[in-house]
């Protein structure tokens, strides 16, 4: 496969950063995921941390001999692995409230992309300058929209426009939204994001200025934008974005970016701190107050 991929995340006006993200990929299928701590639960980049991990890892288990067999049933078995690995820490730890975390999620392979969401974190799949396609976000306000009760303007100032009704550790097992496969063109962009990227910005600017520049240079720009927008009170802000190259089978034409790995797989994380998850769902609580420790303590880096 040969794509040009960029991921980073803010903190932006918070004091921590709840948001994870990470990729992953052989040379035959790529895994993006994002996940957004929610911050109005306790310990919610415990469940962002959780989630990534854990989808990461089954990925890697499953896709080791090859491209999954199907890639919409993997997304939605490792979303509802990562939501029990949630409620079972919270479990074992007498929490008075479980940590609770959005998601999406994307598969590619055979030059098709599947992809899967909880929550109002977004996917969007950009081409020859305009927006084919995005998630819904499963919230108070989309559903407003939806009805045609709120345009999509009102909503982005609505008092409940945070309010969403899907996500990992919730007491019910998540809802989730899942695609079918869609082919990938040469050129095509697709950007996973948490609402702290894309609620400062307008999709069809972003459509118009990937016929401009490259994902490796715009991106960095739009999370700037976005933080600058948001203001004093940004919240995380964190972004996957990748443009789909020409296939080593298709007609030569100018230098692209190849990301092959020469065995195995190439794993980036980042604003994470990688568990070793010895299981598909199996996180133990040293693992994780480890992992929480060291963020903490790289938070702490970075403030001084």
């Amino acid at each position: 496969m040969r794509f040009t991929i960029y991921q980073d995340s803010h903190v932006g006006g918070r004091k921590n950063n709840q948001d994870r993200l990470a990729y992953s990929y052989s040379r035959d299928v790529l895994l993006m995921v994002i996940a957004d701590g929610m911050g109005g639960h306790a310990r919610g980049e415990i469940a962002a941390e959780v989630t990534v991990n854990t989808i990461t890892t089954r990925f890697q288990q499953e896709a080791a001999t090859g491209v999954l067999r199907r890639p919409r049933e993997f997304l939605e078995s490792a979303i509802n692995a990562a939501h029990r690995a949630i409620v079972a820490h919270a479990d074992r730890n007498d929490m008075l409230e479980c940590p609770r975390t959005t998601v999406v999620a994307c598969i590619i392979q055979k030059g098709r992309a599947t992809w899967a969401h909880s929550g109002d974190s977004r996917l969007y799949l950009f081409r020859d300058g305009k927006l084919l396609t995005a998630t819904e976000d499963h919230s108070r306000v989309q559903q407003l929209i939806s009805a045609g009760v709120l345009t999509p303007a009102q909503a982005a100032v609505h008092p409940e426009r945070n309010k969403i009704y899907n996500c990992l550790g919730g007491v019910l097992p998540p809802g989730m939204t899942i695609s079918d496969e869609i082919g990938l063109h040469v050129g095509d962009s697709l950007v996973l994001s948490t609402d702290g990227f894309w609620g400062p910005l307008d999709s069809a600017n972003i459509a118009t200025r990937l016929t401009q520049s490259d994902v490796l240079t715009l991106v960095p720009q739009l999370l700037d934008e976005a933080e600058t927008k948001a203001g004093a009170d940004s919240d995380n802000l964190s972004v996957i974005a990748l443009t789909w190259e020409r296939q080593e089978d298709e007609p030569a034409a100018a230098t692209v970016t190849s990301t092959d790995p020469v065995e195995g797989f190439t794993t980036s994380i980042r604003n994470t701190t990688q568990l070793p998850i010895t299981g598909a769902e199996v996180v133990t609580d040293a693992d994780i107050e480890r992992a929480i420790l060291e963020i903490q303590d790289a938070l702490k880096k970075v403030s001084r």
